[in-house]
C-alpha cells in the first residue's frame, strides 16, 4: 500500500488542478475533462516521477445507465490504462466528453502509437470522435453500418439487416424484420456478492 500512496502523491503533484485522482478498490483513477486529456497523457508519459511509457488499453464507456439506474453526469468517457515498467505502476485515466450528442476527445496517437486501433474501435463502437487522429474510420463494422453498436440505446437487433438478393445478384440492406424480445432475465448482483 505504500507504493500506491507514493504514486497517488506523485500524480497529485504532477497534475495539480487539471485532474481528480481517486483511490478505490486498490486502483488509482485520474478523472479529467476532454480539454485536458491530451496534456495529462503527455505529462503522465514524460514526467520522470511517473514515467507511464506504455498504453495498455483504451476504450469507450457509455454511462447513460449505470448499475441499472439513470446516470446524472456526462454520458461518454474514454478510459485508458497506462503502465510504468520503470516503476511497476498502473493507472487508469478517464476523460469525460463534454457533449453527449457529439462526443469528442483529443487523440493520443502522437503520444502512444498503440492508441491508433483502440481509438478507431472506440469511434466505431461508441461514436466518440478523436481530434487529430491520423486515420479515424470504422474498424469492426461495415462502412454502410448505421449507428454505434456499443451505445446502450442501440437496439439489440440493430437498424438494418443484410442479405443476398438473387434477383439483384448482390448483398442488399433492408430494415430489420426480427421482432425484438428479451428471453434472458437480467441479474444484478450486489457489490459485495460472494465475498
Amino acid at each position: 500500500m505504500a507504493e500506491i500512496s507514493k504514486l497517488q502523491a506523485a500524480l497529485a503533484a504532477a497534475l495539480a488542478e487539471t485532474a481528480k485522482v481517486t483511490l478505490a478498490l486498490g486502483e488509482l483513477t485520474v478523472d479529467c475533462a476532454a480539454a485536458d486529456y491530451h496534456n495529462i497523457m503527455q505529462t503522465l508519459r514524460d514526467n520522470a516521477d511517473l514515467h507511464f511509457e506504455q498504453l495498455i488499453d483504451l476504450c469507450g464507456v457509455d454511462y447513460s445507465t449505470y448499475r441499472n439506474q439513470s446516470w446524472e453526469g456526462k454520458r461518454f468517457a474514454v478510459v485508458s490504462q497506462l503502465l510504468s515498467v520503470k516503476h511497476n505502476w498502473r493507472v487508469r485515466v478517464r476523460a469525460w466528453a463534454d457533449n453527449d450528442d457529439f462526443p469528442v476527445v483529443d487523440s493520443v496517437v502522437d503520444i502512444y502509437n498503440s492508441a491508433n486501433w483502440y481509438e478507431r474501435e472506440t469511434f466505431d463502437l461508441y461514436g466518440i470522435l478523436f481530434n487529430n487522429h491520423p486515420d479515424l474510420r470504422r474498424i469492426l463494422t461495415d462502412y454502410n453500418f448505421v449507428g454505434h453498436p456499443f451505445r446502450k440505446d442501440f437496439p439489440v437487433s440493430g437498424y438494418v439487416e443484410m442479405r443476398y438478393d438473387e434477383k439483384e445478384g448482390r448483398v442488399v440492406y433492408q430494415p430489420v424484420t426480427v421482432e425484438p424480445r428479451e428471453i434472458t432475465p437480467r441479474i444484478v448482483r450486489e457489490e459485495q456478492y460472494g465475498g
